[in-house]
Formats: structure tokens, C-alpha cells, sequence
């Protein structure tokens, strides 16, 4: 009797950082961590991340502020630390909260709206590569205001909670 609670305790404590997650967002994760490991070597360093934040346009990244994202990890970011690391900062998170989250990477100024044309050739040139016909739905569903920015807030309200009907 005491050899099955025990093996259950064990997969209650959640060891495993795979069980946190569902398949498809493992497969996400996978994704986010391969266009971070720019120079593919299965491991995201500083030069990594340097190179991130060039391709997200932000050019003067200080050495101190990469140095400080690498600590936060126990040693070497490989794809099961990066999944560690994300399970430990995500846990309690809702989903409308984690989605802001990726949205404000392309935020750093926290304006709450991203350049529609910034956040289409990020879509169509990142990961999951979006076609001109997804972009155009997702532009149809949610328009860029007439400063062509795109409100990201309301974006992941809608995603999350769904559109309110009158």
C-alpha cells in the first residue's frame, strides 16, 4: 500500500518541468527557444540574447543587464532550464497575464500598442510565420488605431475572455 502513494507523491510534486505544460505549449516554448539560440548551439548565452534584442531592434543592450538574465538561470540555458525557468515565472500566471507578457517584449517602452507594421513583420518573419491572409484577419479583427498602432491590451482581453456581446 505504502509503494503506490509514494509513487504518486512524486508525480504530484510536478519534478518532471515536461508535466507542467501542455504539448502544444512545450512545442511554443520549443519555438521561442530556437529563435533565442541564434548561433543554434542548443544553449541561449549573452551573445544569444545580444543578438535577440538586435533582431527585436533594440541595438544598446548593456553587458550588466545580460549578465543578470543569464544568473537567473542555476547554470548553462539549455531548453530544459529555459522550460524551468518559464514554468517558475508563469506559475499562477492567468492566461490573459502570460499574453501581455509576450506582447510587451515588443513594448519596451510600455506604451500598451505595438507599430501594426512592427507586430506584421515580426508574424510574418518569426517562428510560426504568419501568411498575408492570417495577418489580414487578425488586422480585420482588431484595426490598428489611425496612428497605425495596434492596442495589445484589448488583443489579449478579446483572446482570453472573449468578445463582449451587446
Amino acid at each position: 500500500m505504502a509503494a503506490p502513494k509514494k509513487a504518486k507523491k512524486k508525480v504530484e510534486g510536478g519534478s518532471n518541468v515536461f508535466s507542467m505544460f501542455e504539448q502544444t505549449q512545450i512545442q511554443e516554448f520549443k519555438e521561442a527557444f530556437t529563435i533565442m539560440d541564434q548561433n543554434r548551439d542548443g544553449f541561449i548565452d549573452k551573445a544569444d540574447l545580444r543578438d535577440t534584442f538586435a533582431a527585436l531592434g533594440r541595438l544598446n543592450v548593456k553587458n550588466e543587464e545580460l549578465e543578470d538574465m543569464v544568473k537567473e538561470a542555476p547554470g548553462p540555458i539549455n531548453f530544459t532550464v529555459f522550460l524551468t525557468m518559464f514554468g517558475e515565472k508563469l506559475k499562477g500566471t492567468d492566461p490573459e497575464e502570460t499574453i501581455l507578457n509576450a506582447f510587451k517584449i515588443f513594448d519596451p517602452e510600455g506604451k500598451g500598442h505595438i507599430k501594426a507594421d512592427y507586430i506584421k513583420e515580426m508574424l510574418m518573419t518569426q517562428a510560426d510565420r504568419f501568411s498575408q491572409e492570417e495577418i489580414n484577419q487578425m488586422f480585420a479583427a482588431f484595426p490598428p488605431d489611425v496612428s497605425g498602432n495596434l492596442d495589445y491590451k484589448n488583443l489579449c482581453y478579446v483572446i482570453t475572455h472573449g468578445e463582449e456581446k451587446d
